[in-house]
């Protein structure tokens, strides 16, 4: 099973689909974006008020029809070195064969997760993961029918994918408004977990919002305790009317093993948002903003102006990007989008991919101190930029655990870095000193202290010590991009 590192926890990430037929193994394809272009109107049903909530048996039953099992196929290359005759005990037999050039071999494998039926004429929503890089995907449906399925389009930076079968009059799923989920709502999961069929298992929304796991690019997760395994990537997450809140997607595992009661499933007003996209334009057109974001520390905040630590600190701003035009500055704190409070970075980078191009968008932002209102008419963002969220560590400590350099002609052409950069270079970092743990590490330029340029050692070294006893703001710049780090030394 593929797993990611999960520092936070000590625990892997685990995304659920995609199991293997032939040994229980969850196989993850590689993530990539390769939509295929449609212009098919889709219709899908909005859940209403709905009734009362009752006995889950009979939510159950209207629900199944329109979950389905997903098998997919895709062949992969092997290197003939798998070959038992290969090893050196038959090459006493054959020959040495070691020079001889090692032909590729093909095979097949077969994984399975599951999906969820949105429209009565077979348009399917599931994990990019679950289809990615399939060279055949077949749809069986709870009543056993089986089609193959058409990709339409997929997303891998939510890890959503909109499939296409050849029906009419099949059961659908309503979407609910996944913006009006509680933490505590009952949650219902369905799907095809180690391909054994439709299973239903049942518990809570243990948190919404979820973001900062590393397991997809745009995350603003509903956290569930109902137990979800492998093969359940896909499938749906409802609530106790029955209407789809969420498609289930990750796990949280030790060593990549099943369910422990922390899953994730990416909420329906993002999953419909880019099926919506997929299957009107073929891909998923996103807000561009052109920042670099990174998250508040108490010391940062403190050093920045603000009062807590709610809001996006922008880092560095794109020369000619939607946010240069609009005034914003490195250093500014994002605090408000379209009027709504943003409460840390992550949630400001869903904000802004969920938005339309061309959208004009209203900023809240603190600058100094001082509360000012921005509007910036959103780009599109590139599909082959990737945004990256910087989220140094702050430090407590008297010492400051640094040696600084002259950034030389030399220096800068080790660093690949233009000549007229200013500032010093940074030739050593104390470990487990305050420098290293605010995050300065070697190689980086310090170009401000406290927002003053320096360009000599002398010049830092003044700076840092006329900032004795107070909380330091550091710019510096790190591969092409300015970062803020805070350190607050000892009196």
């Amino acid at each position: 099973m593929k797993t990611r590192s999960f520092t936070r926890f000590q625990l892997a990430a685990v995304l659920v689909g995609a199991l293997s037929l032939g040994s229980l193994t969850a196989i993850f394809a590689q993530k990539a974006y390769h939509a295929v272009a449609g212009n098919t109107p889709l219709s899908v049903r909005v859940a209403g008020p709905g009734l009362p909530p009752g006995g889950f048996a009979d939510v159950v039953s209207h629900d199944l029809p329109a979950v389905v099992s997903i098998t997919t196929t895709r062949v992969v290359k092997t290197s003939s070195d798998d070959s038992p005759f290969m090893d050196p005990f038959f090459r006493r037999f054959f020959g040495d064969e070691g020079d001889r050039p090692r032909m590729p071999r093909s095979q097949k494998e077969r994984a399975a997760g599951s999906g969820v039926i949105v429209s009565p004429d077979g348009y399917i929503v599931t994990n990019n993961h679950v289809v990615d890089h399939s060279n055949q995907i077949t749809v069986t449906l709870s009543d056993k029918r089986e089609f193959k399925a058409r990709l339409v389009g997929n997303d891998a930076r939510t890890d959503i994918a909109v499939l296409k079968i050849d029906a009419s009059g099949l059961p659908t799923l309503a979407f609910a408004d996944s913006g009006k989920v509680r933490v505590g709502d009952y949650a219902i999961a369905i799907g095809n977990p180690f391909n054994i069929g439709q299973t239903v298992t049942f518990g809570i929304v243990s948190a919404t919002s979820r973001g900062n796991l590393g397991i997809e690019d745009y995350e603003d997760f509903i956290q569930t305790d109902a137990a979800i395994n492998p093969g359940n990537s896909g499938g749906a997450l409802v609530n106790s009317k029955g209407d789809l809140i969420g498609i289930n997607t990750a796990i949280i595992s030790p060593g990549g093993g099943g369910n422990n009661g922390v899953g994730f499933a990416v909420p329906a007003n993002l999953a419909r948002r880019v099926m919506q996209d997929l299957v009107d334009k073929g891909k998923v057109s996103r807000g561009y903003l052109g920042v670099t974001l990174q998250s508040l520390t108490p010391t940062l905040a403190s050093a920045l102006g603000a009062k807590d630590v709610r809001g996006a600190l922008v880092s560095d701003v794109k020369p000619g990007s939607p946010a240069a035009k609009a005034g914003l500055q490195s250093g500014d704190i994002v605090t408000t989008f379209n009027g709504q409070a943003v409460s840390d970075s992550n949630q400001l980078k869903n904000e802004v991919g969920t938005a339309q191009p061309g959208q004009l968008a209203h900023l809240g932002v603190l600058r100094a101190g001082v509360t000012r209102n921005l509007d910036v008419t959103l780009g599109e963002m590139p599909t082959t930029l990737s945004s990256s969220l910087n989220t140094p560590g702050s430090d407590n400590s008297p010492r400051l655990g640094i040696e600084l350099g002259a950034l030389d002609p030399q220096t800068l052409r080790q660093l690949n870095l233009p000549q007229n950069t200013q500032g010093v270079v940074v030739v050593n970092v104390e470990s487990g000193g305050p420098a290293s743990e605010a995050g300065l590490q070697r190689g980086d330029v310090l170009q401000q202290v406290n927002r003053k340029p320096v360009n000599t050692v002398d010049q830092a070294v003044q700076a840092l010590h006329a900032a004795t006893g107070k909380a330091i703001l550091l710019s510096v710049l790190r591969d092409g991009t300015t970062l803020f780090l805070a350190l607050q030394p000892a009196s």
